[in-house]
């Protein structure tokens, strides 16, 4: 699993897809914190993460269109499956690496609350740590769901551009259940579908609102789309 995690980080970086995801992710978040914080003078950076969670269901499909697909379009999938590594260290090996880079570009909000927190305090304030760790938690758990997405839907086919549109749907698709709410008259069937809705949790977080509930929700949703990639894995093995 480490082999194939060290591999695939090496991979991002030797070519574009790396370099041209953290630029974009930065860029964007360096764009979000002018608009939300810098230019009202407001220190809390809930805004920006509001905002990312658009640039995320978009960008990481991006970064994921490769981990599967590119293998099996090279066919050294094959070479992969037989060789003495799980399924498990494989699709976790990928996971893994697609989740180290994306946290790479997570971490500049580390940079802007430090930039934020001194100039907060300069001014005889203090920064809201707890409601940015709680942002920057929801952040990490929101982006493992969508890599898991991404991974799951990169091994169904050898094209990384169907990888990554296919991608993008399957997260607007599950994000679209807030949407679907507003249309049920029926309470009980309502709650059941907000239940459901990973922008509402995620909304939450961003709201400084940290429940358990929602953490074993987004970490169930990423065992279980990586599962479902192992299976998928497993049947092409045999085949």
């Amino acid at each position: 699993m480490i082999a194939i995690t060290k591999r695939e980080i090496a991979s991002y970086f030797t070519s574009p897809l790396g370099y041209v995801f953290l630029a974009v992710f930065w860029g964007f978040s360096g764009l979000f914190l002018q608009i939300g914080c810098l230019r009202t003078g407001q220190s809390d950076m809930s805004v920006v993460f509001s905002m990312m969670f658009f640039i995320m269901m978009i960008l990481i499909p991006i970064l994921t269109m490769r981990t599967m697909a590119d293998d099996k379009r090279q066919k050294t999938d094959q070479l992969t499956l037989t060789s003495p590594v799980s399924l498990f260290g494989i699709v976790a090996g990928k996971f893994l690496a697609a989740f180290a880079v994306f946290f790479s570009g997570v971490l500049i909000t580390l940079v802007y609350a430090l930039f934020l927190s001194e100039a907060v305090k300069d001014m005889g304030g203090e920064f809201a740590w707890a409601v940015f760790w709680g942002n920057f938690l929801g952040m990490l758990l929101m982006g493992g769901v969508f890599i898991s997405i991404g991974i799951f839907i990169s091994n169904l086919t050898e094209n990384q551009m169907i990888a990554a549109i296919g991608s993008i749907g399957a997260n607007i698709a599950l994000c679209m259940f807030d949407v679907i709410s507003t249309y049920i008259p029926n309470e009980t069937a309502k709650n059941v579908i907000n239940d459901l809705s990973v922008f509402y949790k995620y909304s939450e977080f961003t709201a400084g609102i940290f429940r358990l509930t929602n953490i074993i929700f987004f970490l169930s949703l990423i065992v279980i789309f990586n599962f479902l990639t192992m299976r998928t894995t497993e049947r092409r093995r045999w085949s």
